[in-house]
């Protein structure tokens, strides 16, 4: 119930805008300033509780209590480093991030994509923080986190041996924004060794609020280059690399002067008219503003001699800057992939830059319920979230080979670096997107069932399932509505997850669910249209006050249901019961009358027959998949988040319900029911209760 409230609270939260940048979600409730008035009016350097500087700060395996790599290790101060510590001195630029002891190479070189960028920089790291003047030893940096900015205080106390920083630092030594913006991030995923392997486009995104859609050059599409130049048009960061065949290779200088294993910045594209032909040119930034390409089109290569002196001015590059041209030709043979991170709108403060539209949705998958796995499975598939989109504009500027509306879908695990420590790690995952056919066109309120998957197959996909944070594709397809189903590559996989699409256009975007309805038939009875024979049994089970209590139909339901070889059961509970009578109960005395009592048996006598036509396998009980169906044919129509809470609450270690349970929650569901309606006098879908009314309903 508390994770229930939780959720409702983020949601407000949101809507009143917190979460944004300017408005960032506080890390474990740490206000920065807050913390450090407290700390300058004590005279005292702030110090952590909530990320002790100690060894589980550092790991849990291989930087873990017994691991010889962090003996010796201390916590020291950057005053403590040095005598003239500087938060950034001259502008952040590469040279302030040398890797250390830790495998967080894809990390380091998002960071020094973030220098390229001052205003996404700024974004990430808040301005206004020194060593000097009201130092208090505390320090605040701004992630992004599935669709939150979230605001993250760390004290400056880093891990060191031998005075020297273990992990990130300066060239120099005494710059120290990049080491703790290390420990900042550390903090958010857990520990330091948390961040040990990854990708850049995952900092990419943290850093940004982007998202970012990786290209294999060795199968590059025939658009890859129009991808680029609108990118490039709508203010995305972009980045590029050489593969390493090993170790040795790193950072490797190739006859050609580029350097494998490193990361390089794409900031132009063009075409130009050479020979009597037009050709595809891309522009390159090596970070260390140095080491630059001497192939085709390199600064001052013949090739520049021979195009018109408009295209030269146009493209000139000044020598040895570390920014060059190359054909796209050579792009494509001598680099391995190109990264781009695709900027939410509220990120480009320049209103000349074309944005992308953003939408996205959190969701889970849950055992039982919503976690269906891959297409792999038929059966369970359909469980899955189902999201729909409607793309209506085709792009501005279409190619010939690509007429449509362009589009890119992201889909994001949460939270499961952080698990690392109890040795959880990524799922593979991935996502398929289906056409919607006519006949559902439109129609919000319908979750699409078993049957539609098995007979249509999708229109699109991610290119793999993988086990990475995110998965990321780049598709353009002709105008219509779209369902997108994320999953897991195995069903009954808990996670967390949220789905974001950038689209050139505006387009509709929403979850699909059912509706949330109650079509339980009423059963009326008279007492005159009750036989004989019923009559008489009701009387020798009620006794002398011609009323049967709850642990009166304790004993009735358990004594009729042992008798059945088609069910299993542990027997009804007393809260069970107890619930039966609450739904039936008119006078309020806590049992019920003959005609009551008739009521009830004719509803289980319908509990019965659904509960076996869905025991399909005849096991004598249900799976969670058919229960789902179940609670269907029973009179319900319930969302994700219910059956969720359905399978939670009435299903064993197994994800199965036995006959008991199957009752428990069908009598819980209509009693629910039944007392909304009862409140909502007006049938405005809303009731309001006081603290004590809330008490005595959650009580039922």
């Amino acid at each position: 119930m508390s994770g229930i409230a939780t959720k409702l609270q983020q949601n407000r939260e949101r809507a009143a805008g917190v979460g944004t940048n300017a408005h960032a979600v506080k890390f474990l409730n740490q206000d920065y300033e807050a913390l450090k008035r407290e700390c300058l009016e004590s005279g005292r350097l702030f110090q952590d509780d909530t990320f002790e500087a100690n060894v589980s700060a550092l790991g849990f395996k291989e930087l873990g209590p017994n691991s010889s790599k962090v003996r010796g290790v201390e916590w020291l101060r950057p005053k403590q480093l040095t005598s003239n510590p500087t938060f950034i001195s001259g502008g952040a630029t590469r040279t302030d991030i040398c890797q250390g002891a830790l495998g967080d190479c894809w990390l380091l070189a998002a960071i020094a994509s973030l220098t390229l960028n001052q205003d996404v920089f700024a974004r990430v790291v808040p301005s206004g923080q020194s060593f000097d003047g009201d130092y208090a030893g505390i320090f605040h940096f701004q992630f992004w986190q599935f669709g939150d900015w979230v605001d993250v205080v760390i004290d400056d106390r880093l891990p060191s041996r031998n005075r020297k920083l273990l992990f990130v630092h300066s060239a120099e030594g005494s710059e120290f924004w990049s080491a703790l913006l290390e420990k900042a991030y550390s903090k958010l995923n857990g520990c330091y060794e948390a961040l040990s392997g990854g990708t850049t486009t995952e900092g990419f995104e943290d850093f940004t609020g982007g998202i970012a859609e990786v290209h294999e050059l060795a199968k590059a599409g025939p658009n890859l280059f129009k991808i680029i130049l609108k990118a490039l048009s709508w203010g995305s960061l972009l980045g590029c690399s050489i593969d390493i065949t090993d170790s040795a290779d790193s950072e490797a200088i190739t006859s050609q002067k580029l350097v494998k294993g490193h990361a390089y910045s794409v900031t132009g594209a063009d075409e130009v008219e050479y020979r009597g032909d037009l050709t595809k040119l891309i522009r390159i930034r090596n970070p260390w503003g140095q080491m630059e390409w001497t192939g085709a089109w390199s600064d001052g290569s013949s090739e520049w001699r021979q195009i018109s002196d408009n295209d030269r001015e146009k493209l000139s590059c000044k020598a040895e800057d570390g920014e060059f041209w190359m054909s796209f030709s050579d792009f494509l043979h001598h680099y391995s992939r190109v990264e781009i991170c695709n900027l939410t709108p509220d990120a480009l403060s320049d209103d000349s830059i074309n944005k992308w539209a953003l939408s996205k949705f959190d969701a889970n998958w849950r055992k039982g319920s919503t976690a269906g796995g891959c297409r792999n499975y038929p059966n369970s598939f359909w469980m899955n979230p189902q999201f729909l989109i409607k793309l209506e504009e085709q792009d501005d500027d279409p190619t010939d080979n690509e007429v449509g509306c362009s589009f890119v879908v992201g889909l994001i695990q949460k939270n499961r670096r952080k698990m690392r420590k109890v040795g959880e790690d990524m799922h593979t995952i991935g996502f398929a997107i289906y056409e919607v056919p006519d006949e559902f066109a439109g129609q919000r309120n319908v979750h699409l069932d078993c049957n539609f998957f098995q007979r249509h197959a999708s229109a699109a996909r991610s290119e793999t399932f993988i086990n990475l944070r995110e998965v990321c594709s780049h598709f353009c397809l002709p105008p219509g509505e779209y369902l997108i189903v994320p999953s897991t590559f195995e069903p009954n996989k808990d996670g967390d997850f949220c789905v974001r699409v950038f689209s050139e256009k505006q387009a509709e975007f929403q979850e699909l669910d059912d509706p949330v309805e109650c079509n339980v038939p009423e059963i009326n009875v008279n007492e005159g249209d009750i036989d004989s024979r019923f009559k008489t049994l009701f009387g020798q089970l009620a006794g002398a006050d011609a009323e049967i209590s709850a642990f009166e139909l304790l004993n009735i339901l358990n004594k009729v249901i042992t008798k059945r070889k088609d069910i299993q059961t542990d027997g009804f509970s007393l809260d069970t019961c107890r619930n039966m009578v609450n739904l039936l109960d008119k006078d309020g005395s806590g049992k019920l009358g003959m005609v009551e009592f008739k009521i009830l048996w004719t509803k289980i006598e319908v509990y019965l027959d659904v509960f076996c036509k869905n025991d399909k396998d005849k096991s004598g009980t249900m799976s969670s998949m058919e229960m789902r169906e179940a609670i269907v044919k029973a009179g319900f129509s319930l969302n994700n988040t219910l059956h969720q809470i359905m399978v939670a609450r009435y299903s064993d270690t197994n994800l199965t319900i036995d006959f008991d349970n199957f009752v428990g929650c069908i009598v819980r569901l209509e009693s629910m029911f039944k007392t909304f309606k009862m409140l909502d006098k007006d049938k405005t879908g809303t009731i309001e209760l006081n603290f004590f009314e809330w008490l005595n309903f959650s009580m039922l």
